[in-house]
C-alpha cells in the first residue's frame, strides 16, 4: 500500500471533507476519491461513511487509522534523520495548543523558530485539554501543550508555574485585598470556567470539597471576563490569560498561591522526530531569554 494514500486518509479524517482535505493537499477532490477508493478495495472494506454533512470513519476505519499514523509518522522519522545525515533539516510537527498559550506564547516561539529552523514546517491544532489528550494518544499531533496534572498517560516536559487568580470587578469589597481564601469564594455569584477535561479549577474545587455558588459556566476566557466586568460574578483564571487586562480588572491572588502547571506531553520522548526535538528545544529557550525581545 502507497504511503500517500495513507497521508490521503489522515487528511480527509482531520478536516471531516473531501474537498477540503484535497484544498490541503493542494490535488482534485477525485483524486483524493480515488486514493480512499483504491485503499479500500486493498484493505476489502469501506473506511468512511459518506453523507452530506461529510464524512466519518466506519469502526473498520477506525481500526486502522492509528496504525496509518504510525506509518507515516515513522516514515516522517525516517526521512528527517536522513535529512540531518546529509546535514540539512527538514520536517514537519504537529503541535496541539489551548488558547492562551497561543496568544501568549506561540507567536514569539514560531518567529523564533521560523529563523532557526525555515526547513521544518509546523502544524497547529487549537483545541481544550482533553481534545489535545484525545489528540495525542490517536497519534494525530507529536506534541502537546497541556495543563499538567498529578499524573499522566503521556511523557511531559514541564514548563512554566501559571498562578490561579481570583479577577473581581473593579469596585468589589474584595478588590483592595492584598489575597483572598478559597471560603470568601463560596460567598459569591460564581463564572465557572468550563474546559474540556481535568482541568485545574474543577481540581482546586476538589482539594477543597466546596460547593461554589454557580451562576453560569463559559468556556471563553474574553466572556468571562467580561462577565466580570460587567457585575455578573467573580471568576478563577490563570494569570496567563489576564495580561493586558490589569486595568479593567481587580486580580487577586489567592492563598495558597495555587497554580497551573503548564508543560508538553507527547507519546514518547525517546521516540521523538529530530524536528520535534527542535521545536522543544526552542520552547524552552525561548522561555528563558527570548520572550525578552517579544
Amino acid at each position: 500500500m502507497s504511503l500517500i494514500k495513507y497521508e490521503i486518509l489522515n487528511t480527509v479524517v482531520e478536516y471531516d471533507s473531501l474537498t477540503k482535505a484535497s484544498e490541503a493537499l493542494n490535488i482534485t477532490q477525485s483524486a483524493v476519491s480515488h486514493a480512499i477508493a483504491s485503499l479500500e478495495s486493498e484493505c476489502g472494506f469501506s473506511l468512511l461513511h459518506r453523507s452530506r454533512s461529510g464524512v466519518r470513519l466506519t469502526a473498520e476505519g477506525e481500526r486502522i487509522l492509528g496504525y496509518t499514523r504510525e506509518i507515516i509518522r515513522w516514515a516522517e522519522l525516517m526521512n528527517q534523520e536522513i535529512s540531518l545525515i546529509r546535514g540539512a533539516e527538514i520536517g514537519t510537527v504537529r503541535i496541539g495548543t489551548f488558547a492562551s498559550v497561543s496568544t501568549q506564547w506561540l507567536p514569539g516561539i514560531l518567529k523564533q523558530f521560523r529563523l532557526r529552523h525555515p526547513g521544518i514546517e509546523i502544524k497547529l491544532w487549537e483545541g481544550d485539554y482533553a481534545e489535545i489528550e484525545n489528540w495525542l494518544a490517536s497519534g494525530a499531533i507529536d506534541l502537546g501543550f497541556l495543563s499538567l496534572g498529578d499524573s499522566s498517560p503521556f511523557e511531559t516536559i514541564t514548563l512554566q508555574k501559571d498562578r490561579m487568580m481570583c479577577i473581581l470587578p473593579r469596585d468589589h469589597v474584595f478588590a483592595s485585598k492584598k489575597s483572598v481564601s478559597f471560603e470568601l469564594l463560596l460567598e459569591q455569584p460564581f463564572i465557572l470556567p468550563k474546559w474540556g477535561g481535568d482541568n485545574e479549577i474543577e481540581r482546586l474545587i476538589r482539594q477543597h470539597a466546596a460547593k461554589l455558588n454557580v451562576v453560569y459556566e463559559v468556556a471563553e476566557d474574553q466572556a468571562i471576563m467580561a462577565m466580570v466586568r460587567n457585575g455578573l460574578g467573580i471568576s478563577l483564571l490563570p494569570e496567563m490569560v489576564l495580561q493586558n487586562h490589569t486595568e479593567s480588572l481587580a486580580l487577586i491572588p489567592l492563598e495558597g498561591d495555587p497554580y497551573r502547571m503548564i508543560g508538553l506531553a507527547c507519546a514518547s520522548l525517546r521516540n521523538l522526530s529530530p524536528a520535534a526535538r527542535r521545536f522543544i528545544e526552542e520552547v524552552q529557550q525561548w522561555l528563558i531569554s527570548g520572550r525578552e525581545n517579544f
